[in-house]
């Protein structure tokens, strides 16, 4: 009797561990920072990267595990993935192959009474790893922010903040932000910590009022009012609305902004009695948002 469970363990991870380490040595890391970052001994990465692990040569040579391995190498040698992200996408592509593919091949083969069977015994979608491509693509979004040339000059005087929220958000726990905002510090755009859900209340609050009326945005960032602003927003093609900052009901307030346009991408207000004047640019992710605001710098 074998499980697949075993298939995997024996079959499947060795070889993708080895080819993990390969693709990060190519991508610039020590074999000190390839067995950090897969929580493996650095004799057991040398094993790898000389061939000396056996590994599965129809794991090895199938299209989605080498473009999922290339995918996950970029991620982790960047910093825009984290282990556990890592993780959870491996384990997806598993449970895939377990059921009727790959990996239920190799079983059938190991158990040949279990032809014709299938083992779907996991969500592709989970909850684990719709949260860490949320938390990626925010990482993603920040390195765009902090490697270009003047967004510092577009963070307000409340600072800014980039979030992007879950596909089926509910409240602002389901929406990712930086603690403590994003401010301007010399010139330079300063991100005090790592991202994480929960942490934006006021850009969560917009977004999610944009998305109770209709924006099919996930994700938005704001940044200072001005005419300059707004001018290169429409020139670049970004649809504009603007809602009353002063309004008893913020939700209802942008409810009525985009109940001419709920595809508009840009929400802003003029300020009031103590409130500063914002912009908020919208759209798909965080990542993209953070390349509209770069080409405003």
């Amino acid at each position: 009797m074998k499980f697949i469970e075993e298939v995997v363990v024996e079959e499947f991870l060795p070889t993708v561990r080895s080819m993990l380490a390969a693709e990060l040595g190519d991508r610039g890391l020590t074999q000190s920072e390839v067995a950090e970052t897969l929580g493996v001994s650095q004799s057991a990465v040398s094993k790898y990267v000389h061939g000396d692990v056996a590994g599965n040569e129809r794991v090895r040579e199938d299209e989605r595990v080498r473009d999922l391995v290339a995918e996950v190498a970029d991620g982790l040698a960047a910093g825009d993935l984290s282990r556990v992200g890592a993780l959870a996408e491996i384990e997806v592509l598993i449970r895939r192959l377990e059921k009727g593919d790959l990996l239920a091949r190799l079983h059938e083969e190991a158990m040949p009474e279990l032809a014709g069977r299938e083992f779907a015994i996991h969500d592709p979608e989970g909850e684990l790893r719709a949260s860490e491509r949320v938390l990626a693509s925010i990482r993603r979004g920040l390195r765009t922010l902090e490697r270009a040339d003047g967004v510092a000059a577009l963070v307000p005087n409340v600072g800014s903040n980039l979030v992007e929220c879950l596909p089926g958000a509910r409240d602002i726990d389901d929406v990712a932000g930086v603690p403590g905002r994003l401010f301007a510090v010399k010139g330079r755009l300063a991100v005090p910590a790592e991202p994480e859900f929960g942490a934006s209340a006021h850009v969560a609050s917009i977004l999610l009022a944009a998305r109770a009326a209709g924006s099919p945005a996930r994700a938005a960032l704001n940044v200072r009012h001005g005419e300059d602003v707004l001018d290169r927003l429409r020139e670049a093609g970004h649809a504009t609305a603007a809602f009353d900052a002063e309004y008893d009901d913020p939700e209802a307030a942008i409810g009525d902004a985009l109940s001419g346009d709920p595809g508009a991408d840009v929400l802003y207000h003029a300020g009031g009695y103590g409130i500063e004047p914002i912009v908020y640019v919208l759209g798909e992710d965080a990542a993209s948002v953070a390349a509209v605001v770069r080409d405003l710098s």
